[in-house]
């Protein structure tokens, strides 16, 4: 709970630093209401839609509320999914807005010794350095390895936790041994003729406990007659920080990565992570008061591109079979990728590019799944009502395989499949696996 105090250091904060302008672009016109899926599953809540998130800001500005715990409340229950922006007639960069207000009352609020003690070992002592990355993820690898995970589920012990998070151990990957993790290469030679040189951006989950389907890119970009290049020193994207009021170390862990594509010289950098891709793509605005910086953002921005853009974009699919036991398929967009790196359809052309499936576009794919980063874990049940909706839309579709392109989206769709006890017939896996696998490499 605020105090009265941080209460007003909040508002003062809000009037000096909330771009008024960008609140006031807002013509409550609504058509961003029926994209928001917490607006929808909170029975239509104005207070719960981003035409209703920016009027509790603006009021907070102009000192007609005070920003206690409903205006907190209002703005941590949202998702971050971002799909009001491309419906937007005005162009409301609202989720710039949204890390502005998170950033602000995090910052000058006093957190509990547990919370500040959590948030101090997550966002300074693990996501920023990939090594103790390594470490953590190879913790949960020796319990799956070692006959613990199995010994845990046979007495009951998750039983212990709730629903969707005993669920959720069910369906998290098999981690690859830290010896797989450290061998990962820094560079790989183009198969056939080059046509490009790519920088991959590699992740921290991406790379330890999703480390196959970051192969699995590597491999399509060399096919793709890509030159390969890892660089050894980037860091975390921040999407975890920026989106959790730790704007300062978002912007450390920015300046670090961009430093380290810029000595690559590469044509592009390429992610296969949506939410990543949405913050890396969004480095101009982070960086946007310290001119040197921001330049340095833009040119990193203008090489950025999802795996499955730019395997469009060197039509990759055409002179080459791809071809898969008969299956019907489905595809989740990942909601950064769809509404903030603007790619939506060079993922639904590779997939029908595939001889042998027939794809089945979903109801409502563009609709956030409920994942959003941790979302699914601090905000369980509004998680859980919306991956039971979207499960619906799975069904109308009987599809055998739903396919994603963020780790994210990935385990939450496991989840879903988990939940509905369909592990039997349907499976969800990351695009670029899927095109591995049907490329026959």
């Amino acid at each position: 709970m605020t105090t009265i105090k941080e209460q007003e250091v909040i508002q003062q904060k809000f009037k000096e630093n909330i771009d008024e302008d960008e609140l006031l672009n807002c013509m409550r016109c609504g058509f961003c209401l029926p994209s928001c899926p917490t607006y929808i599953e909170s029975g239509f809540q104005e207070s719960h839609s981003p035409r209703g998130r920016i009027a509790l800001m603006k009021a907070v500005v102009d000192g007609l509320i005070e920003p206690d715990e409903d205006v907190e409340r209002s703005l941590n229950l949202c998702l971050g999914c971002r799909a009001c922006e491309p419906v937007c007639p005005s162009g409301v960069k609202y989720g710039h807005l949204l890390e502005q207000a998170r950033d602000i009352i995090n910052q000058n609020k006093k957190h509990s010794l547990p919370v500040k003690w959590t948030r101090r070992m997550v966002f300074e002592g693990l996501f920023p350095h990939q090594e103790r990355m390594r470490h953590a993820v190879n913790l949960l690898g020796l319990y799956q390895r070692s006959g613990l995970q199995h010994t845990v589920r046979k007495i009951g012990f998750m039983k212990l936790f709730p629903d969707h998070l005993a669920s959720m151990e069910k369906v998290l990957p098999r981690v690859p041994s830290m010896k797989e993790m450290k061998n990962r290469p820094t560079h790989l030679d183009a198969e056939g003729t080059p046509k490009a040189k790519a920088a991959f951006f590699t992740g921290c989950l991406m790379d330890t406990m999703f480390l196959k389907t970051n192969n699995a890119t590597m491999k399509l970009l060399q096919l793709a007659g890509c030159e390969v290049v890892i660089p050894d020193n980037q860091a975390c994207c921040g999407a975890l920080h920026g989106h959790s009021g730790e704007k300062d170390r978002a912007k450390q862990m920015a300046k670090r990565n961009i430093e380290a594509f810029e000595k690559t010289s590469a044509d592009y950098i390429i992610t296969n992570a949506g939410g990543c891709g949405a913050f890396l793509i969004d480095y101009d605005h982070l960086l946007k008061d310290e001119p040197d910086w921001h330049s340095r953002a833009v040119s990193f921005k203008s090489k950025l591109k999802d795996i499955s853009q730019i395997l469009a974009d060197l039509k990759f699919t055409e002179n080459r079979s791809f071809k898969l036991p008969a299956q019907v398929v489905t595809y989740q967009d990942s909601c950064h990728l769809r509404n903030v790196m603007g790619t939506a359809s060079a993922p639904r052309m590779l997939l029908q590019s595939i001889e042998g499936i027939v794809f089945k576009e979903m109801e409502g794919a563009d609709r956030c799944c409920g994942s959003a980063g941790i979302y699914n874990i601090v905000e369980s049940e509004m998680s859980m009502q919306i991956l039971d909706h979207k499960m619906e839309k799975v069904h109308d579709t009987a599809a055998a395989v739903i396919v994603t392109a963020n780790p994210g989206c990935l385990l939450q769709m496991k989840l879903g499949i988990e939940r509905e006890g369909l592990s039997h017939k349907i499976k969800a896996v990351h695009i670029a696996d899927l095109l591995l696998e049907a490329a026959g490499s």
